[in-house]
């Protein structure tokens, strides 16, 4: 039984031994990368990455980031390749095989195959002088010294070399595009990642109901009215213009500080230097604002400062922008 410092012992050193791999990778980052970036910026087909095994998990990793990141791309697994799944591939697509050895059986089946369709073949290898190394058109070296397994069997620093390097081949090519946040919010409209980077102020203020008052309105209507909308503010208007809000907030410290309420109006209990943000601004924004002034209510304008509700915290919490 291993000791609580042994255990964090073996931690630590799985750690060092993939982290001084990836670092010699970068001596490793040489004309055939630039040579492979290239190709696919240019690529009128598809990035096909294949691999067995680990190698295999490692290329799904990679088509992903690639798809999500401007690349189309798809995985074909080494094994089913050689039972049907070679009709996958067209003329235009590019070739990406992941293996560390390069001389698996099932690689050695596949790369004549390959060669036959005279697709570029680029080998991420771990052995530049494998069967695949040697019949590949461009080589990304992810040799390692040894694996992060004291055995030097199961594959760990190699399929974290084989991630990184791939990795660095996603962000050189996003770099290349100039693939912005915008083209992020495009390949994924779903989820708390996709909303943070297309939705906007105005699709959550529109859900509610626009809770307003005026300077002269007293105070009991002004507590009807926050209390009616389920915001916890109401906007002070003057025509369409916006000059103040009335919180939960305000209504707690006037009953703190007043006996008598029932002369109270709007304009003595208003906050007058309301936090505004336009609808056509992104919801992670004002969730921004919201934190930066410890405040959990904003009032919403148009292009032309016009008046168009309220959001809260909970407007933004329900979207899983938070």
């Amino acid at each position: 039984m291993k000791t609580n410092s042994e255990i964090k012992s073996i931690a630590v050193s799985t750690l060092t031994i993939e982290a001084d791999a990836v670092r010699q990778l970068t001596e490793r980052i040489d004309d055939d990368f630039v040579k492979v970036v290239n190709e696919i910026l240019t690529l009128k087909g598809r990035v096909i990455i294949t691999g067995i095994g680990k190698s295999a998990i490692i290329a799904q990793k990679i088509v992903a980031t690639l798809n999500s990141t401007g690349t189309p791309s798809i995985f074909m697994h080494a094994a089913d390749a050689i039972h049907g799944d070679l009709g996958m591939l067209q003329a235009n697509d590019l070739i990406i095989a992941i293996s560390k050895s390069g001389n698996t059986p099932e690689i050695k089946v596949l790369v004549p195959l390959l060669k036959q369709s005279e697709n570029t073949l680029v080998a991420l290898v771990g052995d530049t002088k494998s069967y695949l190394g040697l019949q590949a058109d461009y080589i990304l070296n992810t040799s390692v010294e040894k694996e992060a397994c004291p055995l030097n069997l199961a594959p760990t620093t190699s399929t974290t070399a084989q991630l990184a390097m791939g990795d660095a081949l996603a962000v050189a090519l996003l770099e290349c595009r100039e693939f912005t946040d915008q083209d992020f919010a495009r390949y994924h409209p779903g989820g708390s990642l996709g909303k943070r980077l297309y939705l906007k102020v105005g699709d959550l203020s529109a859900q509610n109901e626009k809770p307003k008052v005026y300077a002269s309105t007293p105070v009991k209507e002004v507590i009807l009215e926050i209390t009616k909308n389920r915001l916890g503010a109401a906007a002070v208007m003057d025509g369409q213009q916006v000059i103040g809000i009335v919180t939960d907030g305000d209504i707690r410290r006037m009953i703190e500080s007043h006996d008598a309420i029932g002369h109270l109006t709007a304009a003595d209990i208003m906050g007058k230097k309301p936090i505004k943000i336009e609808n056509h601004e992104l919801a992670v924004n004002a969730l921004n604002l919201m934190r930066a002034n410890n405040i959990t209510q904003i009032i919403v304008l148009n292009k032309d400062q016009h008046y168009e509700g309220i959001i809260h915290l909970h407007d933004l919490l329900k979207e899983g922008i938070i």
